[in-house]
């Protein structure tokens, strides 16, 4: 069993209160959920109007189809054009 963790820093340009950030961010979490069956949280910058950290978990068989899903979440992410990846790291267990 692997277990791969992807950590992503974000900046939400056009988030003028908590609100929009969480709209934002919800979204996001909701379909990375969907399309990838990944575990998704909000984990940081909680109270931080344009900045946003999540998480996102994987659990697979091999570490080959773990990175593949992971990358793909990461691409989702990068495609979403309400805001930006400052940051990305992986790691496994």
């Amino acid at each position: 069993m692997v277990v791969g963790l992807l950590s992503l820093d974000l900046h939400i340009p056009a988030s003028d209160s908590l609100k929009d950030k969480r709209r934002v961010l919800r979204g996001l979490l909701d379909r990375l959920h969907n399309e990838f069956n990944v575990s998704a949280a909000e984990v940081g910058d909680n109270d931080v109007w344009r900045r946003g950290q999540i998480g996102v978990a994987c659990v697979a068989n091999d570490r080959a189809h773990a990175d593949a899903v992971l990358q793909s979440a990461l691409r989702l992410v990068e495609s979403e054009d309400r805001l930006e990846v400052l940051r990305a790291d992986m790691e496994w267990l």
